[in-house]
């Protein structure tokens, strides 16, 4: 065969992909949830976004960064989304049963207790998590489609409170309970500070914490079913190796 034969074919087999082709490109989903993900004057923002990219820049991924809502993003893994990804969720035994998880990619502090104005005294009445719950005189307020974890989801599901579920954002929720339309309700510390530094209104909300609150869950990336387990071992050798879930983030959230 001669140079001009040679150099044919292998421009051919290069061209028809039998010599290689391109990685596919990863979709990855995260939906607003400030300071961890956010959109603010066009810009997508957020520790824990910014955390997600060095991660998967890290693993050598190629991918697309969109935001969409949660109840889509969950919805995308149930009916089959092909290289598919989303970061920043807990563990849950319903989200297995559809995605796979990477290594933990980031560790919250425990939940907070956020009370409404005029509402300190009768919610600071009780001491412990597990009285304020069995209080029928006060209305909880809970984002619905979100889990607080499983051990305070449950502990929500058998309380006595009023509760007063909505599917908004938990900064719309947050904004709900400034006016009274709650008692009170949970909140990761992060989302609280983000939403207390730029919010007047928040001024009257009390933060209270309490003893028998559950602990911290971890967050993780998660993947549709399709997803090589080649690449999420380069997730998690990039998360290890990026600093675990002892990032910047965790205690300084990006304001």
């Amino acid at each position: 065969m001669n140079q001009r034969a040679l150099l044919a074919g292998l421009c051919s087999a290069l061209f028809s992909g039998a010599a290689w082709s391109a990685p596919a490109t990863l979709t990855v989903a995260w939906r607003d949830k400030p300071p961890y993900h956010y959109t603010e004057d066009g810009m997508a923002k957020g520790f824990l976004l910014e955390r997600a990219r060095s991660v998967f820049d890290s693993a050598g991924l190629t991918v697309r960064f969109v935001n969409e809502p949660q109840k889509r993003i969950w919805a995308n893994f149930q009916h089959g989304a092909t290289n598919y990804c989303s970061i920043s969720w807990y563990r849950l035994p319903e989200r297995e049963a559809v995605a796979q998880y990477s290594q933990p990619l980031h560790e919250d502090l425990p939940h907070t207790v956020l009370i409404a104005p005029g509402m300190a005294n009768r919610v600071k009445a009780h001491t412990t998590l597990a009285s304020l719950l069995t209080d029928p005189t006060l209305t909880l307020g809970a984002v619905e489609g979100v889990s607080y974890g499983p051990a305070l989801d449950a502990m929500i599901k058998t309380s006595k409170n009023q509760i007063m579920s909505r599917t908004v954002e938990t900064t719309q929720m947050l904004r709900m309970l400034t006016v009274g339309r709650a008692s009170f309700m949970f909140a990761d510390r992060e989302d609280w500070e983000f939403f207390s530094a730029k919010n007047k209104a928040s001024q009257s909300v009390v933060r209270y914490d309490l003893p028998d609150m559950p602990a911290g869950m971890k967050r993780h990336i998660v993947c549709s079913r399709d997803v090589s387990q080649e690449t999420m071992n380069k997730l998690n050798q990039a998360i290890a190796a990026t600093g675990g879930t002892n990032n910047p983030g965790h205690s300084k959230p990006t304001k």
